[in-house]
């Protein structure tokens, strides 16, 4: 049998007052209580900017180890880590083992709600073991209420493994085990315990942080170009030709064969236009500057 939780003094699960007769409002109330709600986030978010950009920091370090980036979680925070590491190879051009995703209830959790999957505390562990965590991973827990056993396993079982612990709460989190604690303090949810909303939006907003922040700092972006884009679609193929004219200066056409001959890599393309380089000697000149484009280009 499951043990019993008690969370009614977590904020998320307090009852709103500004929308306790929120079943008597016309669809543009329910609208307009719902927008002023949602005002708070950045501002919680913003207050812990100073622990966001020092989780960055300890992503970009342990990567430079060779490590990996692990998200966990359960229900919709689980959902919206799966998200975080689906969205990242297509932008950032990273291999799907670099940036993880696990969630209570495993693959079918993600489609359908599985109960009771968040107090599993087994399940996290073996998901972990079988995925290999080592001490150069970090691991970003990923728990709405910040007492999920499911999450608070999984961060006793990566400082027991020497990784990077990262908890992104929307509670004040008492738990020593994580290195950083984000608490992105929304306040209750306009319905009562539905941290799909303003939890949610939070913190869809720092897992966007963690992820850009820490690829920018590993060399994906020239500037705020996304030069590690995999072009498979032709909407990024056409991405990926007007990044290669706005930075080498050439015109649609000759980017176009720059990415051809290149096999559609934005940054060799560039290296080739901007230096004069063959295929070769520009993937030589990035793998020598840990492909850095903006260090290639002097």
């Amino acid at each position: 049998m499951t043990k019993s939780r008690k969370t009614g003094h977590l904020l998320t699960e307090r009852i709103n007052p500004r929308t306790a007769r929120l079943d008597e409002c016309s669809a543009e109330e329910i609208v307009g209580l719902i927008l002023a709600e949602d005002g708070s986030i950045s501002g919680a978010v913003e207050k812990e900017k100073d622990h966001i950009a020092a989780a960055v920091e300890l992503i970009v370090e342990r990567m430079g180890r060779g490590g990996r980036l692990i998200f966990i979680g359960a229900g919709t925070s689980g959902r919206l880590g799966v998200m975080e590491a689906a969205e990242c190879p297509p932008t950032f051009g990273t291999d799907p083992s670099l940036i993880r995703a696990i969630i209570a209830g495993g693959r079918k959790a993600v489609w359908k709600s599985v109960e009771g999957a968040e107090d599993s505390t087994e399940e996290a562990k073996a998901e972990l073991k079988k995925m290999g965590l080592n001490e150069a991973d970090v691991l970003v827990g990923i728990a709405a209420s910040a007492t999920t056993p499911f999450v608070e396993s999984a961060l006793s079982y990566a400082e027991k493994k020497g990784s990077g612990r990262i908890l992104v709460t929307c509670n004040k989190a008492d738990s020593r085990v994580p290195d950083i604690v984000i608490s992105l303090l929304v306040g209750p949810e306009a319905v009562v315990g539905s941290t799909r909303m303003k939890a949610g939006t939070a913190t869809k907003m720092v897992l966007n942080m963690l992820t850009t922040g820490a690829m920018v700092k590993l060399g994906k972006t020239y500037g705020n170009l996304m030069i590690d884009v995999l072009p498979r679609s032709s909407k990024l193929r056409d991405r990926a030709k007007r990044i290669v004219m706005e930075i080498a200066g050439v015109d649609e056409q000759e980017a176009a064969e720059l990415l051809k001959r290149s096999g559609w890599d934005v940054k060799t393309s560039v290296v080739m236009a901007k230096k004069g380089l063959s295929y070769k000697k520009a993937k030589d000149l990035l793998q020598k500057n840990n492909g850095f484009l903006r260090r290639a280009l002097g």
